[in-house]
């Protein structure tokens, strides 16, 4: 169960809402964008032992200053930025069931992760983001943001007890896309 702290809840927008059925869709973002471009691709932009963000910790259960595993890609679609990805994970879990983490490099995790029947993942939850937030600055930097906020969603993916969090912030471009 995805604990609610700092601003995330479920998913609250109108139906109408551009950005609706993205921030909605339990289904695998990786395919959902797939299947609207000629080419996806994931650009990793880092993957690092670093400090995780307040609630991300605490939804990971983790120590105050503890690093935990995050990795930071974008999907692109036919060489346009559409999402920043952040995965963050606990340390240990990196050497146990969440090895493919480590090596995953600039393939898309959400195929991993779907296609694993070992996996399971909790509602969907979404916030907006806008200067106050460091995620807002990190995907604001790899594209233009018109009206001063992006809309984000995160899950807890579980494999075996050990979690994993999924945040993927929607870049402006988005909209672009068919729906």
């Amino acid at each position: 169960m995805l604990k609610r702290v700092s601003g995330w809840r479920q998913v609250s927008l109108p139906a109408h809402h551009p950005l609706y059925l993205w921030l909605s869709d339990e289904a695998s973002l990786t395919a959902r964008l797939a299947a609207r471009c000629t080419r996806l691709t994931v650009q990793l932009l880092s993957q690092r032992l670093a400090l995780p963000h307040p609630d991300e910790a605490v939804v990971l259960g983790l120590r105050p200053r503890e690093l935990a595993c995050v990795r930071e890609v974008l999907l692109c679609t036919d060489g346009v930025a559409q999402v920043y990805a952040r995965s963050i994970m606990p340390r240990a879990s990196l050497r146990s069931d969440w090895r493919l983490f480590g090596r995953i490099g600039n393939r898309p995790l959400g195929s991993a992760l779907f296609a694993d029947p070992l996996v399971s993942r909790s509602a969907l939850q979404s916030r907006r983001f806008d200067a106050r937030d460091a995620r807002y600055h990190r995907a604001a930097a790899f594209a233009p943001v018109r009206a001063g906020q992006l809309w984000g969603r995160r899950s807890l993916f579980m494999r075996r007890g050990l979690a994993m969090i999924v945040c993927e912030i929607f870049l402006d471009d988005i909209g672009q896309l068919p729906r």
